[in-house]
């Protein structure tokens, strides 16, 4: 595989570890609003996601510092786009329900 495919390759991996990561705390802030425990889904949210990603960045990097690094880029990117994304949800009016149905 000649040097330009891998690193297409690497930014196209680092844009899916992207948009896993942050579409995973998108799900995780919808949900942990309406949940019981929320500390312990934000918490082992956290732990997923860090350690997907990173075990992501291992192999795809072989060790190679520019395949890292475009990797890197395609995570970022990937970041900047959920976050374009998901802007218009919060856009949107919140409806906020007082307690005691007031």
């Amino acid at each position: 595989m000649n040097e330009l495919s891998a690193m297409i390759l690497s930014l196209l991996a680092g844009v899916v570890l992207g948009i896993m990561f942050f579409a995973g705390l998108w799900w995780t802030i919808q949900k942990g609003v309406c949940t019981r425990n929320p500390a312990t889904l934000f918490g082992g949210s956290l732990l997923l996601r860090t350690a997907i990603a990173l075990a992501g960045f291992y192999f795809v990097s072989h060790g190679d510092w520019r395949k890292l690094l475009a990797c890197l880029f395609g995570f970022s990117f990937a970041r900047v786009w959920i976050t374009r994304f998901t802007r218009g949800a919060l856009e949107e009016p919140a409806q906020i329900v007082q307690a005691g149905g007031r």
